[in-house]
């Protein structure tokens, strides 16, 4: 009897071994088929091409194949949505923004999904640089020149955003009330044509992505009165910082981030951790990345997730106080 148990607790233990290494093997196997990167915008946009090259980069990092999903829609709630109901095993990826992460449950009375608690966040990836410009026709040539403008005629400068509710939107709404400024909303279908309001001197201001902006800067068709980020960038060392002039000011909320759906291995999330880091140390790719102004955030899974938590309630705050609502 005493072997007995023996023999039965030797094939019990065996069996968890073996259970194990089995769970072991297929860790270290991943990826053994094609990883889907979903992203939320259309070809050609400024998702698009940054999902494109770490695509490329995860293809050769991990020796497997990468496909691009584009899933344009409903400000990413379309990209999102799906991604949070594929299964937890790192085939599915996800490009996300902070819209998706941070602004659209507070845009939208219903959207289907959990920005936290549906998502395993992974590591962040990029920060998109913007600038505050003026339009020539606004006679705004500084920062000062815009505060003593402002302040003169309450209600009488204009600015012009990608739509409402948007970054664009959002953060020349929050430094008009940080700054205790009255400016009037301009409302356009996209960044292009509010852009080319400021350059017509149609609107007088805007807060908009710097691919975007500099070379209208360049071409002398606008001024640019500010720029985002920590430390100014090379290319505009004479254009001051947000934070220089206004230090009460939040980030501008302009990043992306590498997201799957809830419950993904743990070794798994490593590996494609490992691999955003890889990809954000790499000369060519920072090269290529700084010329779109998009700048690496390296950083841990836990430290985006936080952020798009905190941002959530900066930017919530501020869409609950102007009464936002996209349905």
């Amino acid at each position: 009897m005493e072997n007995t148990g023996i023999q039965r607790r030797s094939v019990v233990m065996l069996a968890a071994a073996a259970a194990l290494g089995s769970q072991s093997a297929l860790a270290q196997e991943y990826p053994s088929r094609t990883i889907k990167l979903v992203v939320p915008q259309g070809p050609g946009s400024g998702a698009d091409a940054t999902g494109r090259q770490f695509a490329d980069f995860l293809a050769k990092y991990l020796n497997t194949s990468v496909i691009v999903d584009n899933k344009p829609g409903a400000n990413g709630i379309l990209a999102a949505s799906t991604v949070a109901k594929e299964k937890a095993d790192g085939y599915t990826v996800f490009l996300s923004s902070v819209s998706i992460a941070s602004f659209n449950q507070h845009l939208y009375k219903k959207v289907p999904y959990d920005a936290i608690n549906d998502f395993t966040y992974i590591a962040p990836v990029v920060d998109a640089s913007f600038m505050v410009i003026a339009s020539k026709r606004s006679g705004i040539k500084t920062w000062a020149d815009f505060l003593k403008k402002a302040r003169a005629e309450p209600g009488g400068l204009t600015f012009a955003s990608g739509g409402l509710g948007n970054s664009t939107h959002l953060y020349m709404e929050k430094i008009a009330r940080d700054l205790k400024l009255d400016l009037r909303h301009i409302p356009y279908k996209g960044s292009g044509p509010a852009l080319m309001s400021v350059v017509s001197g149609e609107t007088d201001l805007m807060c908009v992505t710097t691919v975007s902006a500099l070379p209208q800067v360049d071409a002398g068709t606008v001024i640019a009165l500010a720029q985002s980020g920590e430390k100014r960038s090379a290319r505009m060392a004479n254009i001051p910082l947000v934070n220089e002039l206004a230090p009460q000011m939040p980030a501008l909320p302009g990043w992306y981030a590498l997201v799957g759906p809830a419950g993904m291995p743990a070794d798994v999330v490593k590996k494609l951790s490992a691999a955003v880091i890889a990809f954000l140390d790499d000369d060519q790719n920072k090269k290529k990345l700084n010329e779109q102004f998009l700048f690496p955030i390296p950083g841990t899974s836990e430290q985006i997730k936080n952020r798009a938590q905190q941002e959530s309630k900066i930017w919530g705050d501020l869409i609950k106080t102007l009464n936002i609502s996209l349905d």
